[in-house]
């Protein structure tokens, strides 16, 4: 098991296009992704977070080969998707998540 964390932090005043995007472009996007497993798509709450939203993409992949081409591929094209409808208003940050212990 491999797992990618992906946060998308969107400025105020792009929230209510950035939700509309998140229902029904980046989800289905997600949906179309052969290799990978299990997915949670969600929106963040946090205190830490008062200008903006954070919504998080959280990728199971089978191992870290498949991870690693989601990151060489998927990844990328996905981030110049969102960079030409978005441009600098929505900050990409993923995190590679390697478990030590699980159950899930």
């Amino acid at each position: 098991m491999s797992i990618l964390s992906i946060t998308f932090h969107t400025i105020e005043n792009k929230i209510e296009e950035w939700d509309l995007y998140v229902e029904n472009d980046l989800h289905q996007m997600v949906e179309n992704l052969l290799d990978v497993e299990q997915y949670i798509l969600s929106e963040v709450q946090s205190d830490m977070v008062s200008e903006g939203k954070n919504t998080n993409l959280f990728l199971v992949f089978d191992n870290d080969e498949m991870r690693n081409q989601f990151m060489e591929s998927e990844l990328v094209n996905l981030e110049e998707r969102i960079a030409q409808r978005f441009g600098s208003t929505v900050m990409i940050f993923p995190t590679f998540l390697d478990p030590k212990k699980k159950r899930f």
